[in-house]
């Protein structure tokens, strides 16, 4: 299922896509998708299909398209300090950016029934909270993984302000899900071909709406042995007490976000293409010897290595440098005012480009007269 919308050239794009096409409509959701690069949950080698408005499979490993994501974070009705239970967890996409919006306290569990892809998904967990920018503009839910069948779940386990089931659901196993939430819950789902979304507004009282048609494949049923006995799967604990020091680094943080930049949406930043043959051209030096006739070479044309004073190294003489500067002439550009050209260096790149955010709360944690394994500790230990 997917391809609703058009395939983006970066992750923003993507997002600009599906804002378009109305299947983010809140700014939560928007900031949540904008905050996570969906490439970033893919292999390496499939990276270049990220974009794109689809479905991605690799042995056990699976994403759905954007547009059912987008769909169901707007079903979900999200807010800081909720529950929520990701069934078929999968590569953690979803419960990350789910965990952006719930915040240091809420609860964010998920049930994966491969134990190869919940280590998958904690290595892209461990990738983002190490080295996103991203991770500094959110209190971070952290998801928290249990490996099983999440027809199993143990009876004893506390219900869910909101539940999402990432496979199909047949009609006889409705109530069983049902029965994962809180009064007042959600639960997402895709039951019967359709992406349906249940409310449940009394101890026995729902009211259900139909969302949007999708294909899923159809949850797993779990297999016993004759005579064996069901081996219920424990859910963490729903309500863990944090220690002081998490306390006091939440408030900390807290405080100094509001401080540096306060509330606001995630800085928007695009790249003219992604991937390797689309690098951006930048050009440096502009008060070196090359720029004496007023013409500015495009990288690619100037030959190297180049010495200490930007001069080309070797013997050529002045004629032979002034015959090639003529030759090359049709592949240069006349310097104007340095800002209408980088404005032209933009539009030339097919986007207009914003450089990265300095990243203010780094920045003033690092300032502060603080031991150095205090301010790692304010930092999370992060890498970037």
């Amino acid at each position: 299922m997917g391809g609703a919308v058009s395939a983006g050239e970066d992750n923003d794009e993507l997002i600009d896509n599906l804002k378009e096409a109305q299947y983010i409509r809140s700014d939560l959701v928007e900031q949540a998708f904008r905050a996570i690069d969906r490439a970033d949950y893919y292999l390496e080698e499939f990276r270049d299909s990220a974009y794109k408005d689809l479905a991605w499979r690799h042995g056990n490993i699976h994403l759905s398209a954007p547009c059912i994501y987008s769909e169901v974070m707007e079903a979900l009705d999200l807010q800081p300090g909720l529950s929520f239970l990701n069934l078929g967890s999968g590569t953690g996409y979803l419960s990350t950016m789910v965990g952006l919006i719930l915040g240091p306290f809420g609860v964010n569990h998920g049930v994966e029934l491969h134990q190869d892809v919940i280590e998958y998904a904690y290595q892209k967990l461990e990738f983002f909270i190490k080295t996103s920018d991203s991770f500094d503009r959110f209190e971070f839910c952290e998801p928290c993984f249990v490996i099983g069948n999440c027809l199993e779940i143990a009876p004893e386990s506390g219900q869910y302000d909101r539940v999402y089931c990432g496979a199909g659901v047949q009609r006889e196993q409705e109530d069983y899900m049902k029965n994962l939430l809180k009064v007042g819950g959600i639960l997402v789902l895709p039951l019967e071909e359709k992406l349906t979304k249940i409310t449940r507004t009394g101890y026995n009282s729902w009211e259900t709406k139909k969302i949007i048609a999708v294909s899923f494949a159809p949850l797993v049923l779990p297999k016993h042995r004759d005579n064996s006995k069901p081996k219920a799967v424990p859910l963490p604990t729903m309500f863990e007490v944090r220690t002081l020091q998490d306390l006091a680094r939440i408030s900390i943080r807290l405080t100094l976000k509001k401080t540096v930049a306060g509330p606001g949406p995630l800085p928007r930043r695009r790249l003219a293409h992604s991937g390797e043959r689309f690098r951006r051209r930048r050009v440096q030096h502009r008060g070196s010897t090359l720029l004496s006739n007023r013409y500015v070479f495009m990288s690619r044309l100037i030959p190297g290595p180049m010495d200490n004073n930007n001069n080309r190294s070797g013997t050529d003489t002045e004629e032979e440098q002034e015959d090639e500067e003529v030759e090359e002439e049709g592949n240069c550009r006349v310097l104007g005012d340095p800002e209408e050209q980088e404005e032209e260096e933009r539009r030339e790149g097919g986007a207009l480009l914003h450089e990265a955010p300095v990243n203010l709360l780094r920045e003033r944690i690092l300032g502060l007269p603080l031991p150095e394994l205090l301010k790692m500790y304010l930092l999370h230990y992060r890498e970037k």
